[in-house]
């Protein structure tokens, strides 16, 4: 099935539930968000949410959702910019030191 993102692969399974102390029926829901995948799991029974996870989509859902680059010709590489020299600023606190005159005794 296509993994696209939004897309919901729901699964059950038979396993035990820390809030009802019992087997039950587990559902694992992964929603496919880009690259991403949140997994959900719920107990059937009391509606609780054991587990909520998000990690890194599989290996082949990683593929399917970026495709192979094209070969192409090597274009060259832009040049780089001149970068113009500046004079160095004043810092504010030595021409403010500077202005006042110091009071002597």
């Amino acid at each position: 099935m296509n993994k696209r993102p939004g897309h919901v692969v729901v699964t059950t399974e038979v396993g035990f539930c820390s809030f009802c102390g019992r087997p039950r029926t587990l559902r694992k829901e992964a929603h496919q968000l880009g690259t991403l995948v949140r997994t959900l799991v719920t107990c059937e029974t009391c509606h609780r949410t054991l587990s909520s996870t998000i990690g890194i989509a599989s290996a082949e859902a990683a593929e399917a959702a970026a495709p192979e680059p094209v070969a192409t010709e090597a274009e060259p590489a832009p040049a780089p910019k001149p970068t113009a020299k500046r004079k160095p600023a004043v810092s504010k606190a030595t021409s403010s030191t500077s202005r006042a005159p110091k009071k002597t005794k």
